[in-house]
């Protein structure tokens, strides 16, 4: 009876064991499968966060102005008396990059001590077979002439032209865009077409039907250590006119345009024609660069100012077109194959060609009418990749004219600049 009981109490031993073992044998596959999912799921995570390139660069500066400078950063002069200085961000900018396949989708923002705000948004969908080839729909640059596009970055000025800062204020617009280039193959490809309609009201909101057009064709060479390129830029668009006075100039002299009794809610033209080139090359000196642009046209702005608008609501004001001309010249020298370059800027900005020194101030022509100058010089050290000291000098002149008291001699508008940027 004994032997019978043992022998039963084995096999039910011997079955349990089986069966544990056969669970565990279960569980263990079980959980193979559930590491197998959460690795795929985790790799397949690793691939799109691969695909979202996450760039940017802080810009801290001190900024030092005569009393009537205008700064970049803090506010305006408490003492109209005296020279003054600030120190600020002028630019946080952080760029969020996701890439796949042909489409690539962009926003960028600029965090400073004044807040954030954003600078690009925007998708880019390239031809699936030349990839040279794209479309491009959102906020993103003006495709007009070299400086606008220059990343701020790079820049070797602190600031873009006063021309460019007064036609295209922030740079940007929202609008849709295309490229056209050959294959790196063609022998076409050295030429780059850009061209596409735009709200023409900077970053802000649009505010009306009217689309402005903007083009810009360039070419580029390489030879050895010189390297040449260049191009031709075109904006053909409109200003809303916020009232049925509409000035144009007669001579020397801002007269109202009584032929069209429809003003009020028309639009005024606005017309840009823009050359660029720049040459870089390196010898025993360093890299040399040279850069220029010429801009010239037709520009409808207020009474005492010709700034492109750049606004969330309509003009109310009334309308005055200036032709209008101005550019600048940049030289940048690196100094042999140390970590510092010297740079010289010369810009300027004629918002009237009509009307120059003791002709401003009558007939109808206000400050908006005055030319203006910048000489501006100084040195970069390019402490490693990521971070580079500026120091920079501007010295503003003015045109004058004994009918504008503000304007009778040249205003105390130079601006010292110190910066350090952190590039990531």
């Amino acid at each position: 009876m004994n032997k019978i009981f043992i022998t039963v109490l084995s096999c039910l031993c011997l079955l349990s064991s089986t069966s544990a073992q056969d669970q565990a044998k279960v569980e263990t596959i079980d959980r193979i499968e559930i590491l197998e999912k959460e690795n795929k799921t985790q790799n397949e995570a690793i691939k799109k966060l691969q695909k979202l390139k996450v760039s940017g660069y802080i810009q801290g500066q001190y900024q030092w102005g005569q009393e009537d400078a205008s700064l970049k950063i803090g506010t305006a002069n408490e003492n109209p008396e005296k020279s003054f200085n600030r120190i600020g961000i002028r630019r946080g900018r952080i760029k969020f990059t996701y890439e796949e396949g042909i489409a690539s989708a962009v926003f960028q923002l600029d965090v400073t001590e004044k807040g954030i705000g954003f600078k690009d948004a925007y998708l880019n969908i390239k031809n699936p077979w030349l990839k040279t080839n794209s479309l491009k729909v959102g906020i993103f640059d003006r495709p007009f002439g070299n400086e606008i596009s220059y990343s701020s970055s790079k820049r070797e000025s602190p600031e873009r032209s006063t021309i460019f800062q007064t036609l295209f204020p922030e740079e940007r617009d929202l609008g849709a865009m295309i490229t056209l280039q050959a294959k790196k193959e063609s022998p076409l490809n050295f030429l780059k077409l850009e061209a596409g309609l735009f709200a023409g009201n900077g970053i802000k909101q649009e505010t009306d039907s009217r689309k402005d057009f903007i083009g810009h064709l360039s070419a580029n060479k390489d030879f050895n250590n010189f390297q040449v390129s260049g191009g031709i830029s075109y904006y053909n668009g409109g200003v809303y006119q916020g009232t049925d006075n509409v000035y144009k100039m007669n001579g020397k002299s801002f007269v109202l345009d009584n032929n069209n009794n429809n003003n009020n809610g028309g639009f005024a033209k606005r017309e840009y024609i823009g050359l660029d080139a720049q040459i870089s090359f390196k010898s025993i000196l360093g890299t040399t660069q040279l850069r220029g642009e010429y801009l010239f046209g037709e520009q409808p702005g207020g009474a005492s100012s010709s700034k492109s608008p750049n606004s969330s609501s309509l003009s109310s004001s009334d309308t005055y077109i200036r032709k209008f001309s101005g550019g600048y010249v940049i030289l940048v020298q690196d100094l042999g194959k140390s970590p510092f370059a010297a740079v010289l800027k010369y810009d300027w900005y004629d918002p009237n060609t009509k009307v120059a020194k003791n002709e401003v101030g009558l007939n109808n022509t206000t400050k908006g009418d005055i030319a203006k100058n910048t000489l501006g010089f100084g040195m970069l050290w390019n402490i490693n990749t990521s971070i580079r000291l500026q120091a920079y000098y501007e010295i503003n002149n003015n045109e004058k004219t004994d009918n504008l008291t503000a304007y009778n001699g040249n205003r105390k508008d130079n601006v010292l600049t110190v910066r350090m940027q952190y590039k990531f």
